[in-house]
């Protein structure tokens, strides 16, 4: 299994596209990932992210939920 098997292909989404998708979910409801680096996460992140470095993100796939959608940023 490969990255690209955790993600549907998305052109992209503003951030004004992921704030009115994020409000009318629960934040269980879908994957939010923050991709940068921990000191870029530590200075600050959106509430609920779980950081997973881009550098680190095909050991970690198993942290992300496949049934759910996923917001990388």
């Amino acid at each position: 299994m490969g990255l690209s098997d955790y993600f549907k292909p998305v052109l992209s989404m503003t951030a004004e596209e992921a704030r009115k998708f994020m409000k009318g979910k629960s934040p269980e409801d879908y994957n939010l990932v923050d991709v940068r680096q921990p000191k870029e996460y530590e200075r600050g992140h959106l509430a609920g992210a779980e950081l997973i470095p881009m550098s680190d993100l095909a050991r970690n796939l198993n942290k992300i939920d496949r049934s759910k959608p996923t917001i990388t940023y």
